[in-house]
């Protein structure tokens, strides 16, 4: 059974939050003030952290930024404002989603299922070992090594990693990221894949300004050079 902390301090949604979760199969824990998640998450482990952005005591965005680094299972976001901002905020200090209230229960258990489809490693190519140059991708231990250093990636980064180069060398379109990585069609305004694309650049010592590992075509997509790993 699955262990999903949900965040949230409006006692009335996190109480129809967690009956419908737990009709769905999931084990919920709720917590209702932010200065408790850290703590929480660190020692239980969670499989999955759902995050109210508004909460007493310590923000959402705050505690994320706290826990990222330490915390690699999914984290999906809750926000009442239909704001670029707070999406691309959120998704920036790695989140893997987020979803607006006021809640649909069967577009959350929809986001929830696609996120643990995602940190299942699913297989995107028969080996499991992707090399190029000094960086190594290892599909079944989900380790990625740059120069024999760990890269340490969120689960969510991790596959778009290895989506993008078990196709080295192609373009591969926003929509088709979109669609793989998010689970929906993109609506042409979703800044969810530019984000992750920029946080994997960062995090694989690309030049952000002028990007040569994880290039932007503009207009089709982006392409994983098999070359630029030396």
């Amino acid at each position: 059974m699955k262990h999903i902390v949900l965040v949230e301090d409006d006692q009335r949604l996190a109480n129809l939050v967690k009956k419908f979760l737990e009709q769905n199969n999931f084990k919920v824990s709720v917590i209702d003030r932010g200065d408790k998640v850290i703590d929480f998450v660190l020692e239980h482990s969670p499989d999955l952290l759902i995050l109210d952005i508004m909460l007493p005591h310590l923000d959402g965005f705050s505690i994320c930024r706290k826990i990222r680094q330490k915390f690699t299972n999914p984290i999906l976001f809750l926000t009442a404002k239909d704001s670029d901002f707070d999406h691309v905020l959120g998704l920036e200090m790695g989140a893997d989603d987020y979803i607006i209230k006021p809640i649909e229960p069967h577009v959350l258990l929809a986001r929830i299922n696609t996120l643990f489809r995602r940190a299942s490693g699913q297989s995107l190519v028969n080996s499991p070992t992707l090399s190029f140059g000094k960086l190594s991708i290892n599909k079944n231990s989900r380790i990625v090594t740059y120069d024999n250093n760990p890269v340490d990636l969120t689960s969510h980064e991790f596959e778009l990693l290895w989506l993008l180069a078990s196709k080295a060398g192609e373009v591969q379109s926003r929509d088709f990221i979109h669609q793989k990585m998010i689970g929906r069609e993109y609506d042409g305004l979703d800044r969810s894949v530019d984000v992750r694309i920029s946080r994997l650049r960062k995090k694989l010592f690309d030049n952000t300004e002028t990007p040569y590992r994880i290039i932007t075509i503009w207009g089709k997509g982006y392409l994983f050079s098999a070359t630029a790993w030396d």
